[in-house]
């Protein structure tokens, strides 16, 4: 696969030629367009004090949808060439049947650039990307002699889309991506804890590359694995929780952000659904899906439907204002789109997903609100959870969590899972700080078997009503 720019409709298909296949595939169609990937990845993982793995990836495609009503029509190949295209075209038909439909005004063109359009990949040689993983590994475990492993990866990508519309509007997007993660184990006294930092966005390596970056999350991963090596076990019951700003925002984007996305509203299987204009969260608190903000990791210029992406309200001190939207589900809505159309792939059609999701700040002091606990737990960190979006019912773990007294913060503690509902916990918010943060750039999101580069944000949050789940009497 070469390195020259991605120019689908020069090279692979003339552009009128696959203008009028994919008209042929949407006659009569409410909406529908031709999306042609190129993706090129690399990652680098350092392991036990070598190379352990070097992988490099590209990959090309075309996916087509024509879409009529609540079906859509969807065929997608690896061949970019005018007789895949054919066949794509009778397939995604089918969906169209007798037609009928009107197809929907092309999204409104836009020349905002939120990102470089650099290879991330060429901007830094192989051998430099090895020896900073190799100084990364020297250096984490010169910090601590309690250090027995350390693991360290870098990953950088670029995506490049076309995407062509029936009525020849075409619009282009270059999505770069870079990743650097440091894990380190400690142990004492036959005792090993783990702790990692992590973080990038859609920039280049040399930020991530550079000494001063690299040696703050070494740092961290020892800081928040020294915690955890003398972390006592988590005590259970209902309880007060203090969130720390920035990562643990994750909480937010799983409990509430998909409970807010536009399909699952439109079929009345969110737990929100029904509930526009309703007060659904506790007053002050408000809750926005960003894509526009520059460099983030959940960030995109247009979405993968040629949408430009927006910063959209959901909740709006205390009241459900807006969902996240695709143009399938905006137009069954009878609503606009929202730039969240988003897809894994040329593989695969896109749907409601969010991008930045993040709840604004309050006006207290965040030591204010830990102070103000009675009995409860101060968790920093988050690890994996899991949601059922029909009640809006999350379990998640804790990385980073420390027990708290009568105000005073003590102990770290191990193995505590936060259980609770997400309308119910927004509704249980107390105080909001005044440190809203975005987490670092390490986010993830899987829906229906499809993932995306998300980032999540909060400032410091004093909630009611959690479960916590531990192994201690509480």
């Amino acid at each position: 696969m070469s390195d020259a720019p991605f120019r689908p409709f020069e090279s692979a298909f003339p552009r009128d030629a696959a203008l009028k296949q994919l008209q042929e595939a949407t006659d009569g169609a409410d909406d529908g367009e031709l999306f042609v990937e190129r993706r090129r990845s690399e990652s680098l993982a350092f392991d036990d004090g070598r190379l352990v793995n070097a992988s490099y990836d590209a990959a090309e495609g075309f996916g087509l949808r024509a879409v009529r009503g609540e079906v859509a029509g969807y065929a997608h190949s690896t061949e970019l060439s005018m007789s895949a295209l054919r066949r794509a075209s009778e397939t995604a038909r089918l969906a169209v049947g007798d037609g009928g439909g009107t197809l929907a005004d092309a999204p409104l063109p836009t020349n905002r650039r939120l990102y470089t359009d650099d290879d991330p990949i060429s901007g830094v040689s192989f051998p430099v990307k090895v020896d900073t993983l190799r100084e990364i590994d020297a250096f984490a475990r010169d910090l601590d002699p309690r250090v027995v492993q350390v693991s360290a990866m870098l990953g950088a990508s670029l995506q490049e889309v076309e995407i062509l519309r029936p009525d020849g509007v075409q619009v282009r997007d270059v999505r770069p991506m870079t990743r650097l993660n440091v894990s380190v184990i400690v142990e004492s006294n036959g005792r090993r804890e783990t702790g990692s930092a992590g973080g990038g966005g859609r920039i280049g390596l040399d930020g991530l590359i550079d000494p001063q970056d690299w040696q703050a999350k070494a740092r961290e991963a020892l800081r928040i694995a020294l915690v955890n090596l003398e972390a006592v076990p988590a005590p259970a019951g209902v309880m007060e929780v203090v969130l720390g700003p920035g990562w643990p925002g994750i909480l937010l984007h799983e409990a509430i952000g998909h409970g807010l996305e536009g399909d699952f509203n439109r079929k009345g299987t969110s737990a929100f659904a029904g509930l526009m204009g309703q007060q659904v969260a506790a007053k002050g608190v408000t809750v926005l899906d960003d894509g526009t903000i520059p460099d983030r990791r959940g960030s995109i210029t247009v979405d993968d439907e040629g949408t430009p992406s927006r910063k959209n309200v959901l909740i709006e001190d205390g009241i459900l204002v807006g969902f996240m939207q695709d143009r399938q589900n905006a137009r069954l809505m009878g609503v606009e789109p929202t730039g969240n159309g988003r897809r894994e792939s040329y593989a695969h059609k896109p749907m409601p997903r969010m991008t930045n999701t993040y709840m604004m700040g309050g006006d207290a002091d965040p030591a204010d609100l830990v102070a103000e606990m009675k009995d409860g737990i101060y968790a920093v960190g988050f690890g994996g959870g899991q949601v059922d979006i029909t009640n809006g019912k999350f379990v998640f773990s804790c990385t980073e969590a420390y027990r708290v007294i009568d105000g005073k913060v003590g102990a770290p503690v191990k193995g505590a899972t936060l259980i609770g509902d997400g309308a119910t916990s927004l509704k249980h918010i107390r105080a909001l700080g005044n440190d809203m943060a975005l987490d670092p750039g390490m986010g993830n999101c899987g829906k229906d078997g499809q993932w995306v580069p998300v980032g999540v944000g909060q400032p410091t949050v004093l909630m009611d009503g959690l479960t916590v789940g531990g192994s201690a009497a509480g």
